[in-house]
């Protein structure tokens, strides 16, 4: 589906590159059917060379979305209206506008567009780039159910992707969008209570990492209860059980559902 369709990718920072670089490294789409643009030409060009070879940079945000078949905006949210403003004239109702902004309502980007235009509103993460990023996704007034199999087959190349109501968007922020930090800070807690314990940096950063990834992928694929799973390796009197007491003493959960809450909250404010 999305190996014929041409995107123009407006934005090269951290998202828009995950998301480009993780589309062509899977195979979904065409390194020559995708354009970039950012006001930044030269870290355009920087990107376009890991996009692969045949992508595109353009020299004006016009340009770039003018016939194609997708647009991703993935710039940052203070500018998302005065992009859209421009293109206002540019944009069609046949082409489909993907937002990957933070915290910027459907409502307020059909203000800036033609009558018509579908927009679907995403927030990725970044492990994206690597194949295994979450996504969320949901669909603007104009958007039907056809903009949507395009939208779940654009993420779900890069990852996990679901379908939610624009109301939990904020909450998605707060879990997802803003997880992958929650996560690499427990790597580099892990990394450095195993330095502390004896273990170099380097093999306590990898067994660390590793088991991170390993656990999580226990939860999806066993589609156990994760108090099951932790349940499952808490003997009577063993060391896990230890661990696990020096956590809930340190308020580990409370700190980790307040980083979620505060994420949220902030991307609501974005809105």
């Amino acid at each position: 589906m999305l190996r014929e369709k041409t995107l123009a990718v407006i934005g090269s920072g951290m998202m828009g590159g995950a998301l480009a670089c993780g589309l062509t490294q899977a195979g979904a789409m065409l390194p020559e059917n995708i354009t970039l643009f950012d006001t930044d030409q030269e870290k355009a060009s920087q990107l376009a060379a890991k996009v692969g070879a045949g992508a595109r940079v353009s020299d004006s945000v016009t340009n770039a979305v003018a016939g194609v078949d997708l647009i991703l905006l993935a710039v940052k949210p203070a500018v998302v209206s005065q992009v859209l403003n421009s293109l206002t004239q540019t944009i069609q109702p046949n082409q489909l506008v993907l937002s990957i902004a933070a915290g910027i309502r459907l409502d307020t980007m059909e203000m800036h567009v033609a009558a018509g235009v579908p927009i679907v509103r995403a927030m990725p993460n970044t492990p994206c780039l690597v194949g295994e990023g979450a996504t969320a996704v949901c669909l603007g007034t104009n958007a039907t159910q056809d903009h949507l199999k395009i939208a779940l087959s654009l993420f779900s190349a890069v990852g996990l992707t679901v379908e939610v109501t624009e109301r939990l968007m904020d909450a998605v922020t707060g879990v997802s969008g803003s997880g992958p930090a929650y996560v690499y800070l427990m790597i580099e807690a892990l990394t450095d209570g195993g330095v502390k314990a004896g273990l170099t940096r380097a093999t306590a950063r990898a067994l660390a990492a590793q088991t991170v990834m390993g656990s999580a992928k226990m939860v999806l694929e066993t589609g156990e209860h994760p108090m099951q799973l932790k349940d499952n390796v808490t003997t009577p009197g063993g060391t896990t059980i230890a661990g696990v007491a020096a956590l809930e003493r340190g308020g580990f959960r409370i700190a980790v559902i307040d980083a979620v809450e505060a994420a949220a909250k902030r991307a609501g404010e974005l809105s």
